[in-house]
């Protein structure tokens, strides 16, 4: 208790069911004029009619929208430049991302894209931003990334097969609005690696070298919703009450990794989606068990609080007991949830295992927050143990 800590996340957040329908008058809280609004938007969301639906919202309150969907999925650096250019002869109030993390990711950056000179290479990294953004609206339609609440943004970088962060308190948006009814329609396998990640964020915020008491109460409430849920909203898609509880440990997770941050489950997921285009819920599922093993003589002592929230905790059970019930839950939920445990199921093979490793080593942000050291060859064999089936 005696350590040093910070919390920050957005600076309002409206939550329920149809919260969306409310989205002219939420614009309210902002406390500015509006004219004019930019919707960055996932093509999914213009077919359900979510887009539409804002549109004519914001026409009430008449606001003027324009909108885009050119943001890919896993953005890179040269895509969010070109959308930049091409909407940077406007000059828009506020823009509204509604989609999964790369379009929230996208949305944040070229907020401070608008106010601030350089390149976003040039921002990669801890606080390099010079000043804030104009206004941001977050709509998640995914319960996984927790973008929404973070001052984290993730950008591809092909030439270096790499994703990197860029982590700014000038990327936390102004306005979240959560409605789970946007992820009724989410694939079975969205649903998957999405909700993973976002168990993801909160077990490693949970036992990262900065894990605090602020973050630890969002984190073990964040694994106490999604494990009691993701395997009802993968099984079944239209449980409402499901979908609402993953949406809103996402969120939380968010929220622990904003004070506590990620560690080396995140730091090796990154290479694999730089240079082999893994779905980061995917990689961060497959790294998830064989990295928790790595690190259990470090972080033995906080399983029980854990397994406590995934409800495995019996009076039968020592510590090391307790601590394999969660890894082997976990490795459950992969199988049940068809998420795949082979890294040659993405092309990577043996002699790939190295350059990743090295590349894997350089996330030293991640690394550091680690509960144990891992050295480059500690990093090879976790990678090996996804080769070895």
């Amino acid at each position: 208790m005696s350590k040093l800590y910070q919390f920050q996340t957005a600076n309002h957040i409206i939550s329920g069911k149809d919260a969306i329908q409310q989205t002219g008058e939420h614009l309210k809280i902002l406390d500015i004029k509006i004219k004019k609004a930019l919707i960055i938007a996932q093509p999914s969301m213009i077919r359900l009619g979510f887009v539409d639906n804002i549109k004519k919202q914001l026409e009430k309150e008449n606001i003027e929208a324009d909108v885009n969907t050119d943001i890919l999925p896993e953005p890179t650096a040269n895509n969010i430049n070109e959308v930049f250019q091409s909407i940077s002869k406007n000059k828009y109030d506020v823009l509204i991302g509604i989609g999964g993390g790369s379009v929230l990711d996208a949305t944040k950056i070229l907020s401070i894209m608008i106010t601030n000179t350089g390149t976003i290479e040039d921002k990669l990294g801890t606080d390099l931003v010079d000043n804030k953004g104009i206004p941001t609206v977050l709509i998640p339609s995914t319960a996984g990334t927790g973008s929404e609440v973070t001052p984290n943004a993730i950008v591809t970088l092909p030439d270096q097969e790499l994703k990197i962060g860029m982590v700014s308190k000038y990327l936390l948006p102004n306005l979240v609005i959560l409605d789970p009814v946007l992820t009724l329609s989410l694939p079975k396998h969205i649903t998957a690696a999405t909700g993973m990640d976002a168990f993801t964020h909160a077990f490693e915020s949970f036992i990262s070298n900065k894990a605090n008491p602020i973050s630890d109460m969002f984190a073990l409430e964040s694994i106490r919703l999604i494990s009691d849920s993701i395997v009802e909203a993968y099984e079944n898609g239209s449980d409402i009450v499901a979908r609402e509880k993953m949406l809103v440990g996402s969120m939380y997770g968010g929220m622990a990794l904003t004070s506590a941050g990620t560690a080396a489950v995140h730091a090796l997921a990154y290479p694999l989606g730089g240079k082999f285009n893994i779905p980061h819920g995917v990689a961060n599922s497959m790294l998830l068990p064989h990295v928790t093993e790595f690190n259990l003589d470090s972080i033995i002592n906080k399983m029980h609080s854990v397994a406590d929230a995934m409800n495995l905790v019996t009076t039968k059970l020592d510590k090391e007991e307790i601590a394999e019930a969660v890894i082997d839950k976990i490795r459950e939920w992969t199988r049940v949830l068809e998420i795949p445990q082979d890294l040659k199921t993405y092309g990577v093979s043996e002699s790939h295992l190295n350059e990743i490793s090295i590349a894997a080593s350089k996330v030293t942000r991640l690394l550091n927050n680690n509960p144990k050291e891992m050295s480059l060859h500690d990093i090879e064999e976790v990678y090996r143990n996804l080769l070895e089936k």
